[in-house]
């Protein structure tokens, strides 16, 4: 849902990044690079630590290199594919490093396996909801549906976790990944009913 706002993140907030980082000759493929090792490690340090709001304002600093990247490759007029698979691969690490480092905060701090597990589930699912995007492209069919995309994952976990922390409101957080858990497991749900709706019409149009 979230995803609509890419443009003006780009267009407008992020512009003043973008222009600096073309004219000092910066690769968009650091830009991923680093991004995705600053997220990596605020999630994987700060939060084993139990450093909860520190390492999303530390995260936060990285996180938007996604947005940086791909709007440098279009204003350079470069049409690189192995950009694209790079950006797409760091987003999973990313990602795994994001619900790995709070599923270990739940584990080692308030030791918990339901939220642990909790943290488990939206990670494998957030990954199928991008395997079966990319699946589908392969397949020629569209499957970028879904109530729980990549930016929504991540500022639902990230807001609700800063405040948590910062209030002493852990509940705030409880309820996001609970929140996230199922929205994340019915965007699989949607792009699979979606792509198995177009695949028998397609085979219904063949002879």
């Amino acid at each position: 849902m979230l995803d609509r706002f890419k443009q003006f993140w780009q267009g407008v907030m992020l512009a003043p990044f973008i222009n600096l980082f073309i004219r000092l000759g910066i690769s968009p493929d650091v830009v991923t690079l680093v991004g995705t090792l600053g997220v990596s490690f605020g999630a994987i340090f700060f939060f084993a630590q139990g450093w909860v709001w520190q390492g999303v304002l530390f995260i936060t600093a990285f996180v938007f290199s996604d947005l940086v990247d791909g709007a440098m490759a279009r204003k350079m007029g470069r049409k690189d594919d192995f950009g694209a698979f790079l950006d797409s691969t760091l987003d999973r690490v990313a990602d795994g490093a994001l619900f790995g480092g709070l599923a270990l905060f739940f584990a080692w701090h308030q030791e918990s396996r339901l939220y642990l597990a909790l943290c488990l589930v939206i990670l494998v699912m957030g990954a199928v909801t991008s395997y079966a995007r990319a699946k589908a492209d392969v397949l020629g069919y569209d499957a970028k549906v879904g109530i729980a995309e990549r930016p929504d994952r991540l500022v639902g976990m990230l807001v609700p976790a800063f405040f948590a922390d910062v209030l002493d409101l852990w509940w705030l957080l409880h309820i996001a990944l609970w929140a996230l858990a199922v929205a994340a497991t019915v965007t699989v749900a949607q792009r699979i009913w979606v792509v198995r709706r177009q695949a028998l019409e397609r085979a219904a149009s063949q002879p």
